[in-house]
């Protein structure tokens, strides 16, 4: 099998596996937590570096958000059988990055992973993440070369694979969906703010010895509670977050 044969048919495999990768970085970040101490000795120092942390696992929510809010229907999914593309987004996010939801997922991982202030753990977590969706993106860029021949040849050579270097924002074709970015992106809110309670938890246990519950991060995590809660059972009991072509 050729080399191009070879890493689609890898990145295809690891596509269909693409949500397990979480799994694999929380154990490195939690090993890294033993022996965690407050910076300056400071809780409160401590707690600001959290929340530096959470702002950059937010921001790739964000570009997570703005992606999904102008696509339309059969693109852009969770999907794990197989490449899906009714359209070539090339508008919106894609016209500053071709795949704007790999590089949200990135941020979204670079704020646990610097939770420790350990350097090796950000390192790591680059490393595996190239190696890991650089085989994924590949093979769905053959898809949609196969799809999409020479409009997708033009994209391409016009806009990055993954790290934006101009701010020519192409608008969409569709208006932002609000109820869209809802009823996809909620379990994401609610897991990564869940990754930092728990990293705060066992932070906290390995600086001090014992189980602390940081009020900050108790109100955090009870209002994310509440919105998946509501989200979730909205999207699976009615169709209040349903959009027609989304």
């Amino acid at each position: 099998m050729a080399l191009r044969e070879e890493l689609e048919r890898s990145g295809n495999w690891l596509f269909s596996r693409r949500s397990y990768l979480p799994i694999v970085m929380i154990v490195p970040i939690v090993v890294a937590l033993r022996g965690y101490h407050y910076p300056l000795g400071r809780h409160d120092m401590d707690l600001a570096w959290e929340m530096v942390c959470l702002t950059i696992g937010l921001t790739g929510l964000a570009i997570r958000a703005l992606t999904v809010g102008f696509t339309p229907a059969g693109t852009s999914g969770r999907n794990t059988e197989g490449q899906v593309a009714s359209s070539l987004n090339t508008r919106g996010m894609y016209s500053l990055v071709r795949h704007p939801l790999y590089l949200g997922n990135y941020l979204m991982w670079l704020g646990p992973a610097l939770f420790p202030h350990v350097w090796w753990v950000p390192v790591l977590l680059t490393l595996v993440f190239w190696l890991y969706y650089e085989r994924i993106m590949f093979a769905e860029e053959e898809f949609l070369r196969r799809s999409f021949g020479a409009e997708y040849e033009r994209w391409a050579a016009q806009t990055p694979a993954f790290i934006p270097n101009r701010l020519r924002w192409v608008r969409p074709n569709l208006p932002f969906s609000a109820r869209n970015v809802l009823r996809r992106e909620y379990s994401g809110f609610f897991g990564l703010i869940a990754t930092f309670v728990v990293l705060e938890v066992v932070s906290d246990f390995a600086a001090t010895g014992g189980f602390e519950w940081d009020e900050v991060w108790g109100w955090i995590f009870a209002a994310s509670l509440v919105v998946y809660v509501v989200l979730r059972t909205l999207k699976r009991q009615t169709r209040v977050l349903h959009v027609k072509g989304r």
